[in-house]
C-alpha cells in the first residue's frame, strides 16, 4: 500500500490528534471565563478530572473491541461521541451540566487517542512507524503553540462556548475522511464474548485509583474517604485479576505482563508522563508568580518542548538502528534527572532563559523515549493484539498523569502551608493573588517578597518529586534487556 492510498486516514488521524490535544490548552485558557459565567469554583477541577477519568476507564475497552470487531467502527464511534460531547458542552448553562457533558467527551476521547496509534501500526511497517508517529507528533506541537492564542481569541471574540463548538466541524471532517478514505485492514479475531466482570472490576479499580489522587490535591484532605477509596481499589484489583484468569475473552491479556520488556514500557510511560505534568503545570506558575511575566508569556515557556519533541521524533528510527535501546533510555533518562535536579534548589535569580532551555531538552528526551516505548510495546505483540497493547500504553500515560497531578498538588499545598506557618499574618487570598501576575501591584513589596519565597519553596517540593520520578525511570530502564525482543509475545492462537 502506497502513502497515496493512506493519505485520507493519515489526515484524519492528524486532525483527530490535534482536536483532542488542543482541547486541553484552549479549555485551560477559557476556564477563568467559564468559572465567572457558570460559577461553581469549588467543583471546577472536575471539568478536567471527569474527562481524564472516563477516558482512562474506556481506553482498555476500546483497545480490546478494536482487536475483535475492527478499528474503523470503534474509531468512528469515539469521534461521534467526542463531537456530541463538545456540542453539548457549548450549551452548558451551569458547571454541573458542563461536567456531565465533559464525561460524554471523555467517552469519545478514550477511543480516539489509542486508536490513532493502533491504526498507524496496522498500516505501516515497524521501520516506517517512527517517522509516521513523528509526523503525528506535529499535531501536538501545533496545538501547544496555537492553543493559548486560539483559546484567548475565541474567548475574547466569540465567547467561551466556541471553545467546544470548534470541535464539531473538525470532528465531522475527520468522520468523513475516515468513512470514505479508510479501509480497515485489521483481521478481526473472533466473535465477542464480553468480559463484563473484568470490565466492571477494572472500571471500579481505575475510578478509585484516580479519585484517590484527585482528592489528594484538595485544600483539605478527607482521609476517611481516602481509606474507603483505597479499600475499594484493592478489592476491585483482586476481583479484576480473578475475573481475567477465568474469562474466555479477557479485557486484558495478563500474560503480556509476564514479559519484562513489555512491562517496562508501561512503567516508563507511566513515570515519565507523570514527570511531564510537573513541567507542564508548574513552569507557567513559576514564571508568573516569581518572574511576574504575563500568563501568555508564561505559557509559552513550554513551546520549546513541543518543538524539540516534534523534531526529535523524526530521529527515533535512526537512533533505534544505531544504538542499543537500553543504553539510549539510560542516557536520556539520566539527562532528564540532571536537568530536573537544579529545579529543587534554585533561587529567584535563576535566569529565566534557563526555563526555555530546560523545556527544550526535556521535550527532546521525552519525545524520543515515549515514542520508542510505544514502538517497542507494539512490536512485542502480534497484529491481533496491537489495539490492546496500544490502549495499555495510553492507559499507563493517563494513569501517570492523573496520579502525578494529585501528588504534585499535595506537595505544593504542603509547601504553601509550611510557609504560612512561618508567617501567620499572611492570608491565603494574598498568596492566590500573587500566583497570578495580573495582581502583582496590589501587594506591598515586603509581603510580596515573603509570599514569593513561600511559593518558590512549594515549587521546589514539586520538582523534588519530578526528579524522583526521573530517578525511578532510570532504575526501571536499568532493568531492561540489553536487546529488545522483537518476536511477538502473543500470536493469534498461541500463548507465551
Amino acid at each position: 500500500m502506497k502513502i497515496k492510498g493512506r493519505f485520507a486516514i493519515l489526515a484524519a488521524i492528524f486532525i483527530a490528534t490535534f482536536m483532542t490535544s488542543v482541547e486541553v490548552t484552549i479549555v485551560t485558557t477559557a476556564m477563568p471565563t467559564i468559572i465567572s459565567e457558570l460559577h461553581g469554583l469549588e467543583i471546577q477541577s472536575w471539568v478536567f478530572s471527569v474527562y481524564l477519568l472516563i477516558s482512562a476507564i474506556t481506553t482498555p475497552l476500546y483497545g480490546k473491541l478494536s482487536d475483535n470487531i475492527g478499528r474503523k467502527k470503534i474509531f468512528m464511534f469515539g469521534l461521534f461521541m467526542f463531537i456530541i460531547g463538545s456540542f453539548l458542552c457549548g450549551f452548558a448553562s451551569n458547571m454541573l451540566l458542563l461536567i456531565l457533558f465533559r464525561l460524554i467527551q471523555g467517552i469519545g476521547a478514550g477511543a480516539v487517542l489509542p486508536l490513532t496509534y493502533t491504526i498507524i501500526a496496522d498500516l505501516f511497517t515497524f521501520d516506517e512507524r517512527a517517522n509516521i508517529l513523528a509526523f503525528n507528533n506535529t499535531a501536538w506541537a501545533i496545538s501547544a503553540l496555537a492553543g493559548p492564542l486560539l483559546g484567548g481569541w475565541i474567548v475574547d471574540v466569540l465567547g467561551w462556548n466556541w471553545v467546544f463548538f470548534i470541535n464539531v466541524p473538525l470532528g465531522i471532517l475527520t468522520l468523513i475522511l475516515t468513512a470514505f478514505g479508510y479501509k480497515d485492514v485489521h483481521q478481526k479475531t473472533k466473535k465477542i464474548e464480553m468480559d463484563w466482570s473484568g470490565l466492571i472490576s477494572l472500571s471500579f479499580s481505575l475510578m478509585a485509583l484516580l479519585m484517590i489522587f484527585q482528592f489528594l490535591s484538595e485544600p483539605v484532605i478527607n482521609w476517611s474517604l481516602q481509606v474507603v477509596l483505597f479499600v475499594i481499589f484493592v478489592f476491585a484489583v483482586l476481583w479484576f485479576i480473578k475475573s481475567e484468569k477465568k474469562a474466555k475473552d479477557p479485557i486484558f491479556e495478563l500474560s503480556l505482563f509476564k514479559n519484562k520488556t513489555f512491562t517496562i514500557q508501561i512503567l516508563i510511560s507511566l513515570l515519565l508522563s507523570g514527570a511531564l505534568m510537573g513541567y507542564n503545570v508548574y513552569f507557567p506558575i513559576w514564571l508568573q508568580a516569581i518572574y511576574r511575566v504575563p500568563a501568555f508569556i508564561a505559557g509559552l515557556t513550554l513551546t520549546p518542548s513541543s518543538i524539540t519533541w516534534m523534531i526529535a521524533g523524526f530521529f527515533v528510527g535512526i537512533l533505534m538502528r544505531k544504538f542499543v535501546t537500553k543504553h539510549l533510555f539510560l542516557g536520556l533518562t539520566a539527562l532528564l534527572t540532571v536537568i530536573s535536579l537544579p529545579l529543587c534548589f534554585v533561587n529567584a535569580n535563576f535566569p529565566m532563559l534557563s526555563f526555555y532551555l530546560i523545556a527544550a531538552v526535556m521535550g527532546a528526551c521525552m519525545g524520543i523515549i515515549l515514542t520508542m516505548s510505544t514502538l517497542i510495546g507494539q512490536n512485542l505483540v502480534s497484529k491481533a493484539h496491537i489495539g490492546l497493547a496500544s490502549s495499555m500504553i495510553v492507559l499507563g500515560r493517563t494513569i501517570g498523569q492523573a496520579m502525578a497531578t494529585g501528588i504534585f498538588g499535595l506537595a505544593f499545598s504542603l509547601g504553601i502551608n509550611q510557609g504560612r506557618a512561618q508567617f501567620p499574618t499572611l492570608h491565603s487570598t494574598q498568596i492566590n493573588q500573587l500566583i497570578s501576575s495580573n495582581h502583582s501591584t496590589t501587594l506591598d513589596f515586603a509581603i510580596r517578597e515573603k509570599i514569593e519565597g513561600i511559593i518558590l519553596n512549594a515549587i521546589h517540593y514539586v520538582f523534588f518529586i519530578v526528579t524522583l520520578l526521573c530517578i525511578l525511570t532510570l532504575i526501571v530502564c536499568a532493568c531492561e534487556q540489553t536487546k529488545t525482543r522483537k518476536k511477538p509475545l502473543l500470536e493469534t492462537n498461541s500463548e507465551i
